[in-house]
């Protein structure tokens, strides 16, 4: 299934054409491995109290689970299902939202990778080799923008429905003219995965591993097809922040279809089994891990259960036609608003793709974990967020 992420380099020089595309990666082979662990013990919601336990974070437990998927909806990239082991670690319940990251700028002056000229440096790994300079008047500060189109088109033609648009950054998210005014509590978007990294420091956090992600997306769920369970719409009713089909046909974003789409505020939606909210739709979400293909099949062959992966050494994406398969590449996890059931699956805790380090996009954020001392009894709780 095609992803909804085209690469901002690509497009850069293709002076703003798009020229690659995310798609899973070549069939992967099934592996066996060791008995189907215990289902998780039932989770238990524990929020840090911001004295002795970290604020605006929930406790995810350390337990055994399997990761990937072989559902009938499952892409190669997350097969096949393979037991994993996560050690205990604190994540932030929601996206960081762009009050939180607009304060990280004010303390720190960090200008994001957005706001400055394309380094050609950076660019170039991810180009067929030979692909020529282009001229500087391409090489312009921006980022890639979620622009859909006025009427149904062919799905396959990715660039009718993307493009790079000079001065789009995490406080103008869709443009020069576009604003994050009344929008603090949204998750910021238009961050690379080194901004991400660079907020991380300064909060004194980390980016989670992908299995980390999955084990605290799941919320408890073992092999559940979404975050909340194994119905799209209970009692009708969605889930999480996603393109809805039923209202407007995938990228039509005409005000005759219901006009323009994006992120909703953090928290909109009821949080999973940790009390973790939004951990799919909405914006995806960076990862720590090099982004691997055949990484899950290459685990499953290991025949036994994986202690705390940190992913591959490398990145492998064989994917994108004319780029190189080693190109940087790193692991985002968790579907955007744009992900659909007629495009983009990815609203589920096993769906995986890969991005540029270096490319800020519209439909990307990121949310953090701690390592810190698990909470005291006294602190659990089973109230939500």
């Amino acid at each position: 299934m095609l992803s909804t992420k085209p690469s901002r380099r690509q497009l850069l020089a293709a002076v703003g054409t798009a020229i690659g595309v995310l798609v899973a990666g070549g069939a992967l082979g099934w592996a066996a491995w060791p008995a189907k662990p215990d289902a998780p013990a039932q989770p238990v919601v524990v929020l840090g109290d911001g004295v002795s336990t970290p604020k605006n974070m929930a406790w995810v437990p350390s337990g055994v689970f399997l990761m990937g998927s072989d559902s009938k909806l499952a892409q190669p990239n997350e097969r096949p299902a393979h037991p994993v082991k996560v050690h205990g670690f604190w994540m932030d319940v929601t996206h960081v939202t762009n009050d939180q990251f607009a304060e990280f700028v004010r303390q720190t002056g960090y200008v994001t990778t957005a706001e400055k000229k394309p380094d050609w440096e950076t660019i170039r790994v991810q180009l067929p080799a030979g692909t020529p300079r282009p001229p500087d008047n391409v090489l312009v500060s921006g980022a890639m923008v979620f622009v859909g189109t006025s009427g149904p088109v062919n799905l396959q033609d990715y660039s009718q429905w993307w493009r790079y648009v000079p001065g789009a950054d995490w406080r103008h998210p869709q443009g020069p003219d576009s604003s994050i005014e009344g929008k603090g509590d949204h998750p910021v978007v238009q961050v690379s995965y080194e901004d991400a990294l660079a907020y991380a420091k300064w909060a004194g956090k980390r980016l989670p591993t992908e299995a980390e992600w999955e084990f605290a997306a799941r919320g408890g769920l073992e092999q559940a097809t979404y975050v909340w369970g194994d119905e799209l719409m209970p009692e009708g009713q969605m889930q999480a922040n996603y393109w809805d089909s039923r209202e407007r046909r995938f990228p039509v974003i005409s005000p005759k279809a219901g006009g323009a789409v994006g992120t909703v505020a953090a928290g909109t939606f009821p949080p999973n089994g940790y009390g973790l909210s939004d951990m799919t739709g909405n914006a995806w979400q960076w990862v720590a891990d090099w982004y691997g293909a055949d990484y899950f099949a290459k685990q499953a062959r290991l025949k036994e259960t994986i202690d705390n992966p940190k992913g591959p050494a490398s990145s492998f994406d064989p994917s994108e036609p004319g780029v190189p398969a080693g190109a940087p590449k790193r692991v985002i996890r968790g579907g955007s608003f744009l992900c659909n059931e007629s495009y983009c699956l990815s609203y589920r805790p096993s769906a995986r793709r890969s991005s540029d380090p270096y490319s800020p996009m519209s439909h990307v954020g990121f949310r953090l974990v701690k390592d810190a001392p698990a909470p005291g009894k006294q602190l659990a709780s089973s109230a939500k967020p």
